[in-house]
């Protein structure tokens, strides 16, 4: 029998998931025949995305305006995705931001703008996933954080020190919460990228990349393509007894 991943007549949702990493796990679980809501808090372009993804893969996939930081607002925009899309099978808990700036100058809104967005936001996600989970009697849930190899490491070169802070506790978040809601069948598990080409990462110096590059096995940057693999698998059955673990896809940066 074919190794195959259908998500056919059931709904993934993906927050950040009109752009980088996001878009392309949008993309892949509409490859997948999954419909897919996007979950955006300020691009214009997402509702154009959520279009063409539609039409590409002919499946229902649709764009809808939520700060993940507030728990109503994104209790209220699951239900109203799945009365939209049908069933929702999967959730993948990807918005995060990331402020760069030296630790002598670190405000406390800095500290509140990463952790109430990469924290409480991602946890506020994973609650109304869990709950739509529950409330819909849907054995089968599983929802995917999106953290970083930053989880492990303080990146050389790169002053983000929250967001790292941020990242590691996601990973343990998603501990916790696997263990809690084993009892409903919901699976948590986390994918770390390692350095991805992204609009944040292309600001990076050419001197920054390429020692970046140097330290990396694989020699390059991910594409974010390169991430949709492992946390399609991870919302999928196919990976029915895994929950609680990180996976690291980070071209292999962490060996060293």
């Amino acid at each position: 029998m074919p190794f195959v991943i259908d998500f056919s007549g059931k709904t993934i949702i993906v927050t950040g998931g009109n752009r980088g990493i996001g878009h392309a796990i949008s993309e892949a679980a509409a490859e997948a025949g999954a419909n897919v809501g996007i979950i955006y808090r300020s691009s214009k372009d997402a509702p154009k995305i959520a279009e063409e993804i539609s039409k590409k893969y002919n499946v229902k996939a649709k764009a809808y305006q939520c700060d993940v930081g507030d728990a109503d607002l994104v209790t209220k925009t699951f239900k109203e995705i799945q009365d939209d899309l049908g069933t929702v099978a999967g959730v993948v808990a990807n918005a995060g931001i990331a402020v760069v700036k030296p630790a002598l100058d670190i405000t406390r809104a800095d500290y509140d703008k990463q952790m109430g967005t990469n924290v409480y936001g991602t946890f506020a996600v994973c609650q109304a996933a869990a709950r739509t989970f529950v409330d819909s009697q849907y054995k089968e849930g599983s929802i995917v954080i999106i953290a970083s190899m930053s989880s492990h490491i303080c990146n050389k070169g790169i002053t983000q020190t929250f967001y790292n802070v941020s990242k590691g506790a996601v990973v343990n978040m998603a501990k916790q919460l696997a263990a809690e809601w084993s009892q409903y069948g919901i699976r948590v598990n986390c994918v770390s990228p390692g350095v991805t080409n992204t609009d944040q990462t292309h600001e990076q110096s050419p001197e920054l990349r390429k020692e970046i590059i140097a330290n990396t096995p694989l020699g390059r940057y991910a594409e974010s393509s390169e991430m949709a693999g492992q946390t399609i698998f991870l919302l999928s059955n196919k990976s029915s007894y895994q929950t609680g673990a990180e996976y690291l896809v980070d071209g292999g940066f962490l060996i060293y």
